[in-house]
This record gives structure tokens, C-alpha cells and sequence, in this order.
């Protein structure tokens, strides 16, 4: 039992000596006191693994009334808290009071050190197994329930997204914090499993934390967690994320959206490593790899004065950038595919791409990444009325727009360009485009091969 700690509260000094003496083996720390006016704040400053708690402390009280008192307000600040009364005056209705009002156990006046000690250790194996159950249940509540199975990055044929692979097989096997960038929708949750996976922390869960959807006030408290009656609307003690996911990964992500106030408050706890949950005044340890996501610019906000470049310099020690889809568009096809099959699974169908309707996805930019692609092909799957999706069949959530750099200038580029426009207009429709471009099907089918489209 070495490594828990212990409070003992009672007015006489000489038991509170003796049972220092015979416990001081199977507890790291044993902590004494007489005046129980001093509770609150002694458990407000530290957690105990087990609390022993006398039921009378004024001269001729055998009520065990003051105890009952004591007990309520222990668990009134620490709900949590795992206690076991002792009294000289126990009776069968005394000992059902206090198990109604949380207490786990009760102790007999005199005792004997081989049933105490028993007591003692079953108490404390109790507080364990409870702290687990309630970080196994915030655990459970952070991570993400509807998580799919991913596809594996590693098949990528992008010599961009190969590069970034590359980095990962690299980084992962570190401690290092990372700072992952790209647009919506381009894998960065995927990227933080595979580092997280990759890891010497992968028996553990990834915590993930949307930093986007938390509100400016619930900032601390869903980060770094708080007490009972911290503030209204606190009606329990409550595990921060930081808390939840020690000795393993938190991936935060959004890290741009952020105020600055609450940028300090979080780079605070990256460079001290301890944190003070709202409300209380103990210090908990914060044994944590960072990983941070955004599609923000953060070099740009520092600029603005919008991001501290303090917190910048903790959080990128490895940076990488994922590249948008359409910079990768060699994995198009494979993406497709792998969606293809999962919505058929999940809707029971045999849908299968065209090879027309393959070629019509590839030409697209995808806006929004790999994110739309996914929903576009989960609405061709539901909408499909035969097993081959046809091009007129995909519909793309954004309007197609061309990406480049600048503007075509050789014959060669802007025949493409105007090609690939007119091509999407008409959802590949070759006489539509024929009559559009004022060509024959056999010259589009001819610049269509040529151009790749």
C-alpha cells in the first residue's frame, strides 16, 4: 500500500500517535489532526487515498453526532472521498447512519491492529478502484463514440502525404509535441491517431478535445477540471482533460481558436506540467504529449497579435502539413473505393464507381477534402437506385473551382482549363460538352486522354 496517503482526525493525541506508529508501514504519507475545524481546508489542499474520522470530539459527547457532521461536509467538498469513522460507542443504528451518509467502513474502540489494518487496506483499495472507475468513465465520455474504422494512411501513393508519413514514423517514437496543419477536412484527427498509435503511449486513450466548441467560461473547467461548488452549475467533482489523459496523448484540436487569455492559462500547464483543478487548491501533476491541430495560419495570428508566440514555440517542435486532396489526387481513387465499400456495408448494398464517374471525381478539387469526398459518396450510395454510380449520379456539395496558381498562359493550359470547366458544368455529359466546346465526341473522348481528365 506503499505510495497512498492517509488523514486521521481525532482530538486525542495519543491514538492519533498510536495509529501514525502502526500504519506508518503501509502508507507513504500519514497526515494527523486534532481540530477538525481544519478539514476543509487541509482536503481542499491534497487528495487522500483514505480519510479516518473520529465520531465524537467534545469532552462527554457519545452522540457520534459531530462525526456525522464532519462527514457530511467532507463529502459535501469531495464526494469522492473514501472514509472510515472510528468510535468507542458504536451501535447497530449509529453504524447505518454513517454508511447512508457515504462512510465506507467504521472502526471499534479498541481495535485490534490485524483487523484495523485489514479495514484500512480494503478502504484504500476501495478509493483505487473508485478514482479508476471515474477516470475510465471521463475517459469513455472524451473519445470521440462513433469512431470508425480508418483507412490506413500508410497505403497512400502521394509523395506529399508519403512525405508526412515518413515524419511520423520519425516523430512518434518521441516525446516531442506536435503541431499538425492543413485545411478542413484533411485528415488531421487521423494524423494525431497514427502518432498517438505510433507511440511509446499507445496503451492508453488519445483524449481528444474540440478546443473550437468550448465555450470562453468552461475553458479551465474542461481542461483542467474543478470541484464541487466551484461555481454555479458545479454540482460534483469533475476530471479536466489534462487529468483524464495523464501518461498519455491529448490531442487538442482547433488550437487557433482559442482568446489569448485562455492561450496563457493552457501554456501555463504545458511549461509547469501541474495544474490546479477550479475551485481547488491541490496541485495535480500533468504528465502529457501535446498534439495541436488547426487550419489557421498561427505564424500569421502571432503577427496580429492573436496568438502568443510563446505558446507557438511549445506547441510546434515538430510541425507538419497535410496536403489538401486535390495536391494528392493519386489517392482519389483509393479513398473513393474505401468509402464505396464502407457505406455499402452500412446501407447493404453492391454499389460500384463507373470508370467515367472515377475519372469525373478525380478532376474535382474537393473544397472540402476528404471529408467531402466521404459525404459524397455516402449520398451516391444512399441515392443510388442501381448497383453502378454513374456521373450524373455524384453530386458535389461546393461548386467545382479550379486551383492554380495563376492564371493559364500556354494554349496547352488554358485548353485544359476551359476543358475541365465545361466538363464539370455538365457532370460529364460528353454531348453536352461537344456542343459546348463546338467539337466532335470523338475530340473530346481525344483531349480528355490527353489531359487525364
Amino acid at each position: 500500500m506503499i505510495g497512498n496517503k492517509l488523514l486521521i482526525i481525532d482530538d486525542d493525541q495519543q491514538l492519533l500517535d498510536t495509529l501514525s506508529l502502526i500504519l506508518k508501514y503501509e502508507f507513504e504519507k500519514i497526515s494527523t489532526v486534532k481540530n477538525p475545524n481544519l478539514v476543509p481546508e487541509i482536503i481542499k489542499k491534497e487528495r487522500f487515498d483514505v480519510i479516518l474520522l473520529d465520531m465524537n470530539f467534545s469532552a462527554g459527547k457519545i452522540s457520534g453526532n459531530e462525526g456525522l457532521f464532519w462527514l457530511r461536509k467532507i463529502k459535501e467538498i469531495d464526494q469522492e472521498a473514501t472514509v472510515v469513522m472510528i468510535s468507542a460507542y458504536a451501535t447497530i443504528d449509529l453504524a447505518i447512519e454513517i454508511m447512508k451518509e457515504g462512510a465506507v467502513d467504521f472502526i471499534l474502540k479498541p481495535w485490534e491492529n490485524q483487523k484495523l489494518i485489514a479495514t484500512i487496506k480494503s478502504a484504500c483499495k476501495l478509493s483505487k478502484t473508485k478514482e479508476e472507475l471515474a477516470k475510465s468513465k471521463a475517459l469513455n465520455t472524451s473519445i470521440n463514440n462513433n469512431l470508425e474504422n480508418e483507412l490506413s494512411l500508410m497505403e497512400s501513393s502521394s509523395p506529399k502525404m508519403q512525405k508526412v508519413l515518413d515524419t511520423i514514423k520519425i516523430v512518434a517514437p518521441t516525446e516531442a509535441n506536435v503541431l499538425i496543419l492543413g485545411e478542413n477536412g484533411t485528415g488531421k484527427e487521423i494524423i494525431a491517431r497514427e502518432i498517438h498509435r505510433n507511440s511509446l503511449r499507445k496503451n492508453k486513450y488519445l483524449v481528444q478535445v474540440d478546443l473550437g466548441s468550448i465555450s470562453e467560461n468552461l475553458f479551465e473547467s474542461e481542461l483542467f477540471g474543478h470541484i464541487k461548488g466551484a461555481f454555479t452549475g458545479a454540482v460534483a467533482n469533475k476530471l479536466g482533460r489534462f487529468e483524464i489523459a495523464n501518461k498519455s496523448t491529448l490531442f487538442l484540436d482547433e488550437i487557433g481558436n482559442i482568446s489569448v487569455t485562455n492561450q496563457g492559462k493552457l501554456l501555463s500547464v504545458i511549461q509547469n506540467k501541474e495544474f490546479y483543478p477550479v475551485g481547488s487548491e491541490r496541485i495535480v501533476e500533468s504528465n502529457v504529449r501535446i498534439i495541436c491541430a488547426t487550419n489557421k495560419n498561427l505564424e500569421l495570428l502571432v503577427e496580429e497579435n492573436n496568438f502568443r508566440e510563446d505558446l507557438l514555440y511549445r506547441i510546434n517542435t515538430i510541425q507538419i502539413e497535410i496536403p489538401p486532396l486535390r495536391y494528392r489526387k493519386e489517392d482519389i481513387k483509393k479513398l473513393a473505393v474505401f468509402f464505396l465499400n464502407r457505406f455499402n456495408d452500412k446501407y447493404s448494398k453492391h454499389c460500384q464507381l463507373q470508370k467515367s464517374t472515377i475519372k469525373y471525381i478525380e478532376s474535382y478539387d474537393w473544397p472540402g477534402n476528404i471529408r467531402e469526398l466521404k459525404h459524397t459518396i455516402e449520398r451516391a450510395v444512399i441515392l443510388a437506385n442501381k448497383d453502378n454510380i454513374a456521373i450524373d449520379q455524384v453530386g458535389f456539395v461546393k461548386q467545382h473551382r479550379t486551383r492554380m496558381k495563376a492564371e493559364p498562359k500556354t494554349w496547352n493550359e488554358i485548353e485544359r482549363f476551359y476543358l475541365r470547366k465545361t466538363f464539370n458544368k455538365y457532370h460529364g455529359n460528353i454531348s453536352e460538352i461537344a456542343r459546348e466546346l463546338n467539337l466532335s465526341r470523338p475530340s473530346i473522348y481525344r483531349k480528355i486522354k490527353k489531359y487525364g481528365l
